[in-house]
């Protein structure tokens, strides 16, 4: 079993800057793709009403605990979405069943970036590299809920730029002539009826930190461009765009990674995820840049 990260190289992503009382204006206006995912989030069920059941008292003692002590670390801040999915506060929830949810990201570093929060209250506190090396049920289990899920990230990103994108064009065009069709099929028969278009699944990454900026357990899939305010620092971006990031395909690591000791990563230079220009530790050139790739990347 490969080693926790030591604190002594613990370096947070997330910074006091990061966690204000409200989101900016551009993430709070509803669109399309807000609507899809409450819509896609499961109607409260029995099981998910406060109960006596031994994982739901576990769960609601724990928050009472942290309330009766007055304790309150912004870094238990994903508590709230696993133990009261149904409730979908700030409206982030996605989807949820017994054993997961998903949320969007409140602060998110791309046009894409969804959260995978365990709901096991024995998972709360597990280094994702450890859990992800050492239980291959697990690690199973969480790379087919993401497969399922990058699709669905893919077809947001089509949803947002596909109009956009040269390659896609075959895709847009034909989807366009079956809608206007007097008789168009249902989704369900649309997708084999459809060309490929672009391979939307290519831009989206999943994978988990090294030293994660929240307490809970939790997965990220998000798309590549970087495209977002949130982006604000060199921390944010090096997060995202090196080794730091351990990818879900890189798991199991083997016993004794060099990936469980990052080292000093907020110091390592910023290289372009797209074109690997260096940018040194020059972050608003870096931020000029991405700006550019962003326009090049959704045309391709």
């Amino acid at each position: 079993m490969g080693p926790c990260p030591s604190d002594s190289s613990k370096q947070p992503v997330i910074t006091a800057e990061d966690m204000p009382s409200q989101a900016p204006a551009s993430q709070k206006r509803p669109n399309a793709f807000t609507e899809l995912m409450n819509a896609r989030a499961k109607k409260p069920r029995p099981s998910d009403s406060p109960s006596d059941s031994p994982e739901q008292s576990s769960k609601s003692t724990y928050t009472k605990a942290k309330t009766a002590v007055g304790f309150s670390d912004p870094r238990d801040g994903l508590i709230v979405y696993i133990e009261h999915p149904e409730r979908n506060p700030d409206g982030r929830v996605v989807e949820y069943d017994d054993d997961f949810v998903v949320i969007r990201d409140k602060f998110p570093k791309a046009s894409v970036h969804l959260l995978i929060l365990p709901r096991d209250p024995s998972l709360y506190f597990r280094h994702p590299l450890e859990l992800l090396s050492n239980d291959p049920a697990f690690l199973s289990k969480i790379q087919t809920y993401v497969s399922r899920l990058t699709d669905l990230a893919a077809s947001e990103l089509r949803r947002q730029y596909g109009a956009d994108s040269a390659s896609d064009a075959p895709y847009q065009s034909a989807l366009e002539a079956m809608m206007s069709s007097p008789d168009p099929p249902s989704p369900s028969a649309r997708a084999a009826l459809l060309p490929p278009g672009r391979d939307w699944r290519a831009d989206v990454v999943a994978g988990v930190h090294t030293h994660p900026s929240m307490n809970h357990l939790h997965i990220h899939i998000l798309s590549r461009e970087q495209h977002s305010p949130w982006v604000k620092h060199k921390k944010h971006y090096l997060s995202f765009n090196t080794s730091f990031l351990v990818q879900l395909h890189e798991f199991p690591l083997e016993e004794g990674s060099v990936r469980f000791h990052p080292g000093k990563w907020p110091n390592w230079d910023m290289t372009c995820w797209r074109c690997g220009q260096n940018f040194g530790n020059q972050f608003k050139k870096l931020k000029a840049h991405l700006e550019e790739e962003f326009e090049t990347w959704k045309r391709e």
